[in-house]
Order: structure tokens, then sequence, then C-alpha cells
């Protein structure tokens, strides 16, 4: 298996025989579509444009078998909503018996119902670029924190080539509140068995 980030929440996880593209809505922030019609497409909030290309896109909680990937979208109140109301999805992702969460942007208060659906987690995809529209260092702590995963990988933090619509903290300084130093910082994160671990290791993906 092959995990590649391109920028804000945009990410691609790859094997021989299957391809998930997740949050790509990189148009509209002045870089380049990752989706083709050979991709399950994810997709954490309404808000973003599901690409044209994609094979099957999911952009709703509930549970789905694709080509033998187990995908179960959970429903999650967002960073900016009110109380109660959920407008994201969070999803929970197996793959050659992976388990991967990707939660987007979502309020850092994740409920006990919700952390029960996500269930153990080996590798964890979370924002960190704060600045009142997404989780910032903090906030993506707490999440890490109660989800417990053995990997977490930052997204969504400042970079010159993306057009944010609010303007993102770099991961440097987000990662001062996330507590956690990088292990190692890779083009592509190639993952064939997750070990046993108490240890939550950070992995910074380097932008495609």
């Amino acid at each position: 298996m092959e995990l590649q980030y391109f920028g804000a929440n945009a990410i691609k996880i790859s094997t021989k025989k299957v391809s998930i593209v997740v949050d790509d809505n990189l148009e509209s922030l002045g870089l380049k579509s990752i989706t083709t019609d050979k991709d399950i497409a994810l997709y954490t909030s309404k808000t973003i444009e599901p690409a044209s290309a994609a094979g099957f896109v999911i952009a709703d909680a509930g549970e789905y078998e694709v080509s033998n990937v187990s995908i179960q979208g959970v429903a999650a109140q967002a960073y900016m909503d009110e109380d109660s109301h959920k407008s994201v999805v969070m999803y929970r992702i197996i793959l050659d018996d992976v388990r991967i969460a990707v939660v987007g942007h979502v309020h850092p208060n994740l409920s006990d119902d919700e952390l029960e659906a996500l269930g153990a987690i080996d590798i964890l995809f979370v924002p960190v670029g704060g600045s009142g529209y997404t989780l910032d260092g903090v906030g993506a702590h707490k999440v890490i924190k109660d989800i417990e995963p053995k990997i977490v990988i930052p997204t969504h933090y400042d970079d010159s080539k993306i057009k944010y619509e609010v303007p993102q903290a770099s991961l440097e300084e987000a990662l001062k509140g996330v507590g956690i130093e990088p292990s190692e910082r890779v083009d592509i994160l190639k993952i064939k068995y997750v070990e046993p671990t108490d240890i939550t290791k950070l992995v910074v993906l380097e932008r495609q």
C-alpha cells in the first residue's frame, strides 16, 4: 500500500488493485485534480464539488464495500458547525488489513459514539492548519489522543502553492500544538503492516 499527499486534505491511498482519493478539491485551490475514472473518490464535506472523473463517489455516512475495500462514513460535527449539527463525514477505511481514518474539518470534541464507530485505527490523517477554519495543532492533539492511532499524518497546513480560502498555519507552528516530533519525512509512505505499539508516530508526507 502507498500513501501520498497532494495538498490541503487531498490524499491518495493505493494498492496494485485499487486506488482511493480523498477530498480532491485541488482545482479550486490552484492545483491540478488527481482523480481518475479508476478511483474511488471520498469527500468529507458536501461543500466539495465531486470530481467528474471518479469511478465511484462516496460523500455520505454509511457502510460501503467497493472493490474489496471496507469503507465506513461517520457523520460528525464540523469545526465551524453549531452544536449538534453534523455536516462532515469521517471515514474509516480498511484496506489490506490496515485501518485508516480520515477526519477532515471535524470539531475536536468527538463523541463516544463517533469514536466507537471509528474503532481501532492504524493510520490517521488529520488537518492542523487552524485559523478558525479547521483543527489547529491543539485540536489535532485532542483528536489524536482520543483516537490513539499508531501513525498520524498531518494535512491542511500552509503551502505557498495552495490558494487557501483562509490562511493556514505553517506545519512547524502547528506541530508545536500537536506535541509530537516527526519521526520521518517521505514523498510516499509504503505500508505492508503496522506494528502494534503504544506510541503514536508522526510522519510528514511531502506534497506531490
